[in-house]
């Protein structure tokens, strides 16, 4: 099946798809305000994209300042600098890798892992809370869509 990126074909009001990518997207707007809600309560406050980082590197232990730039988007030297902040505030440490004295890796601290860990206990509370208000057919068809979903936004299209 020939598939389009984002980039390659945008929906034009004439694609038969675009309404329903509308729907689609305005209906996921709840879903994002719930994922959003649980970091508001974190402390210290965090931007989304040392958030990002966090999650990133919980996600890939031993991920080094290249890796994690490229994860994020950034340059290596704003990397660095998010590190810093990062260190900073006590949720990232830079180490030696083990397999090399010169790669500096990057994991987090206990305090970083129970951050991240509590975000997601409350990501879950605060979808259990909304999940218990939906008739169980609609919450067995919104799990098969979502993970439809997510396989095809991770397919390559080839």
């Amino acid at each position: 099946m020939d598939r389009a990126g984002p980039s390659d074909a945008p929906l034009h009001d004439d694609d038969p798809l675009h309404d329903f990518a509308v729907q689609v997207a305005e209906a996921a707007g709840a879903m994002v305000t719930t994922w959003q809600q649980a970091t508001r309560t974190l402390s210290p406050r965090l931007s989304s994209l040392q958030l990002e980082a966090l999650l990133i590197v919980r996600r890939c232990p031993g991920i080094n300042l290249t890796g994690l730039a490229e994860g994020v988007g950034a340059t290596a030297p704003a990397v660095s600098r998010l590190c810093d902040r990062l260190e900073a505030a006590g949720l990232l440490r830079r180490e030696r890798a083990p397999t090399s004295r010169r790669e500096i890796v990057l994991v987090l601290t206990p305090h970083g892992r129970e951050l991240v860990e509590s975000l997601f206990a409350r990501r879950h509370a605060l979808f259990g809370d909304v999940l218990r208000r939906m008739p169980a057919a609609d919450r067995t068809a919104l799990l098969t869509g979502l993970l439809a979903f997510s396989k095809a936004s991770d397919d390559d299209g080839g």
